[in-house]
């Protein structure tokens, strides 16, 4: 975990473990259960479940219309049931980044585990105060005049990037969408086909 995640406490590294190793002894935890949640929240929904809406919403004008205005209808197509999420759209114009300033509300169903960043207080006060700047030591610059919105996460309401459709991937299908799209795009530091982590 240290190694994957250096921003991580070395004191909360060794808890986890120690929790985790106690509650394997105790045999109220199976072997490879934390391994099974993990990876469910990697690539069975998480990450997935968000590039797979985005993916749909770009080859599927109809279904990009749901998502907008009726993401719970939208992601329940994809076999999801979650009713907190707003779904905001990049556009020419518009550059969406998404924050929770005041925790690390985030929408775990759609998007999957949360970037460490993510719930760093410099991340959380940094992306409203000077979200240009933010992003660009993340490795995006985004034009100054392309306005940047930026949406607070809160616990009665989580917030989703439905970002730009590369140029060049006209001819490409859903499927072939899906692995373009990455966590750090739904979050609003990245584009397509990249990744800020």
């Amino acid at each position: 975990m240290g190694k994957n995640h250096p921003n991580v406490d070395p004191y909360i590294v060794s808890r986890v473990r120690a929790l985790e190793s106690l509650l394997l002894e105790k045999g109220i935890l199976a072997p490879d259960a934390v391994d099974r949640v993990i990876q469910r929240y990697e690539a069975d929904t998480g990450p997935m479940t968000g590039a797979r809406a985005v993916a749909k919403a770009w080859t599927d004008p109809g279904y990009r219309r749901l998502l907008l205005e009726d993401p719970k209808a939208a992601l329940g197509q994809l076999g999801l049931d979650y009713e907190m999420l707003m779904v905001v759209e990049n556009t020419e114009a518009v550059h969406n980044l998404v924050v929770c300033t005041l925790c690390s509300c985030y929408p775990w169903p759609v998007l999957g585990l949360p970037p460490t960043w993510y719930k760093m207080p410099a991340y959380r006060s940094r992306a409203v105060s000077e979200p240009r700047t933010i992003l660009r030591e993340m490795g995006l610059a985004v034009p100054a005049e392309r306005e940047i919105r930026v949406w607070d996460s809160s616990a009665e309401m989580r917030y989703m990037v439905l970002p730009r459709r590369p140029a060049g991937t006209e001819g490409l299908s859903e499927a072939e969408l899906v692995p373009l799209i990455t966590r750090d795009a739904l979050i609003g530091v990245a584009e397509p086909g990249a990744s800020a982590s």
